[in-house]
């Protein structure tokens, strides 16, 4: 894979230094987590904060951990700012997902990079959808391309029957701001794998009509 690239090191560990500060301090912690009621109140801030806060080590390890796998691919395609503008769009179309489908639910709290990791994925998958995933207890390689569209329906899946405590509306938004914000910035993505785009944009299409047809939401 070769040596990490500055920005990916900078900001995995800028996710680290705010993630610890809030393991050991509630305060900070339920300050900038993302929370419905706050955000209606106007308190914006917590839209982008709450991506850098995590639950716990392991939520944090893993993604860092796909981060560490897919940032520099997207990287050596996009450049050092074509990366941060997906990583951060994605993180912010997550959440306000989030806020859209949990506007009402005041209650409702979340924390993660996952959004933003997710359009990170989605960004590598069109730039190389040729490329290979190995996943745990899967042994042989699966295709980047099913991979994206199984996620994607898994979490449309989640969303609708509210799985666990995953937020699955963060992890489609990120998708789908990487998704979105990666075929703006190299439009030569629709000329060489025009076939992928059209396949990743089925649960995005798939969402929209279950969110009309008030099966979501």
């Amino acid at each position: 894979m070769g040596d990490l690239n500055l920005v990916t090191i900078l900001v995995i560990a800028t996710n680290v230094i705010i993630s610890y500060k809030g393991f050991k301090d509630r305060y900070f912690f339920d300050r900038y987590k993302f929370n419905a009621a706050a955000v209606k109140r106007g308190e914006k801030l917590r839209i982008l904060s709450s991506g850098f806060l995590h639950v716990d080590t392991s939520h944090l390890f893993l993604n860092m951990l796909t981060l560490y796998f897919f940032a520099d691919v997207v990287i050596d395609s996009m450049g050092t700012i074509g990366f941060l503008l997906i990583y951060f769009a994605s993180l912010l179309v997550g959440n306000l997902l989030s806020y859209y489908f949990h506007k009402h639910d005041y209650s409702y709290n979340a924390v993660g990079a996952s959004g933003a990791v997710s359009g990170i994925i989605y960004a590598a998958i069109l730039l190389y959808p040729d490329m290979s995933l190995y996943l745990f207890l899967i042994p042989i390689p699966i295709p980047a391309y099913v991979f994206g569209i199984g996620y994607m329906l898994y979490s449309i899946y989640g969303m609708k029957r509210q799985l666990g405590n995953i937020g699955h509306d963060a992890h489609f938004g990120g998708a789908v701001g990487g998704y979105l914000l990666t075929l703006v910035l190299a439009p030569w993505i629709f000329t060489d794998h025009l076939l992928m785009v059209i396949l990743l944009a089925i649960p995005i299409v798939l969402l929209f009509f279950l969110q009309k047809a008030g099966k979501i939401g």
